[in-house]
């Protein structure tokens, strides 16, 4: 039996208007830098502290078993509402570093009942053709991190303020919509205690390991490669002489092209199949890594754009494809588990790799920056495939 028609559109919504919340900040740094007398370091500080909030939050959800435990649209509203609120903690006269940061760790904290939560429920909906939904999953997820970008270039003249109180009131729809439309999915197998062995026992699965191995990978690459691109951008416009760009609006381009390529990934999956899909998507993400210097240094402004584009829309793509296949290889009554598992060790190491980053962009020249992210793509690689053929396209 199909679900109702209107559920994967809701979970989409909601999943746009609560991760709106994740680069909130990013996208108003260089007002909080200004207003609060930050220094240029704290752009790393301030996403890494959204990031290692998310990472304690899955960590916390995961030992409890709670998506297994408990209504998972409950929990989804509840952390859309608690998430919504600490947000708003930016718009604080009195804020100093340190508060900044304990507000983006509470939002990161919450938005662990949202993004992993989000996919447990589409699971529950969804066993066929899980890939494609995720794909649209994925997709809100990547234009809810570049809508700030876009809402700031939007409210350039307008109080920055604003981007704020968007954002929150967003996460506020965005749950209580989920909560109300959105019912406990009929492939649900709920819990009765919390499960603490599940934390390990899920990585005994060979195909798990390969999975959870290649997303890791591609973590460490991704949040790197978005919190950095206005960046790169401004380290091209000096080295290049040329006019200012639009960075809000590129940054949201750049990042906000990726929701197309998840969602067109969830397609072509259908027919090669998630892994070596997933595969193909990391192996050109990775080259894009390598021959990033050539490009900054020696493409002319218009090549230097439709690359950060073609790489925006490869990075992000395989995402709900490894999703999918963490969902797929997980044990039913364990997915959500699982799934906030494998989300707690991905964005452990995209902690790792922008701190990484936000070190060496005061030693090295900034267009060499994103060589360092190959690494992450070469390990996925290696980890999905391990003893198993080449991927060429071809169905699993």
């Amino acid at each position: 039996m199909n679900p109702p028609s209107r559920i994967l559109p809701i979970i989409v919504f909601s999943q746009f208007c609560c991760t709106s919340l994740w680069f909130a900040g990013n996208a108003v740094m260089p007002n909080l830098l200004f207003d609060f007398s930050l220094a240029p370091t704290a752009l790393g500080s301030l996403t890494s502290a959204v990031q290692f909030g998310f990472i304690i939050g899955t960590l916390v959800f995961a030992i409890l078993s709670i998506a297994d435990r408990f209504s998972p649209s409950k929990v989804f509203f509840f952390c859309a509402m608690i998430g919504a609120a600490f947000n708003l903690g930016a718009v604080w006269e009195g804020n100093t570093l340190w508060s900044l940061i304990s507000f983006r760790f509470a939002t990161g904290f919450f938005l662990a009942g949202i993004y992993p939560v989000g996919m447990k429920i589409a699971s529950d909906y969804f066993e066929k053709g899980l890939g494609k939904s995720l794909g649209f999953l994925v997709g809100a997820l990547v234009l809810g991190t570049a809508f700030p970008h876009l809402l700031k270039q939007i409210t350039q003249n307008i109080d920055w303020h604003l981007v704020i109180y968007i954002t929150s009131a967003l996460a506020s729809i965005g749950g209580i919509l989920l909560l109300v439309l959105v019912p406990d999915g009929p492939f649900q197998k709920r819990s009765s205690k919390p499960n603490f062995s599940a934390f390990f026992q899920v990585f005994k699965k060979k195909e798990f390991r390969a999975s959870a191995f290649g997303y890791f990978g591609h973590m460490w690459e991704l949040y790197a490669f978005w919190a950095f691109a206005p960046v790169v951008l401004i380290s091209y416009q000096e080295l290049h002489s040329i006019a200012e760009f639009n960075i809000p609006l590129l940054s949201f381009i750049i990042i906000g092209i990726g929701s197309l390529s998840c969602i067109a990934g969830g397609y072509i999956s259908e027919i090669y199949g998630p892994k070596k899909t997933a595969g193909t998507f990391l192996f050109l993400s990775g080259l894009c890594c390598v021959i990033s210097p050539l490009i900054f240094f020696y493409a002319p402004v218009e090549i230097f754009i439709v690359f950060l584009i073609f790489w925006g829309i490869v990075v992000i793509a395989d995402s709900p494809l490894f999703s999918t296949l963490v969902a797929t290889h997980a044990p039913a009554e364990a997915k959500g588990t699982a799934l906030t598992i494998v989300n707690s060790i991905g964005f452990t190491v995209t902690i790792i790799s922008i701190q990484l980053l936000n070190i060496l962009r005061l030693e090295i020249n900034p267009v060499f920056l994103y060589v360092i992210l190959a690494i992450g793509p070469l390990l996925g690689l290696l980890g999905l495939f391990k003893n198993n053929q080449p991927f060429p396209l071809g169905k699993d």
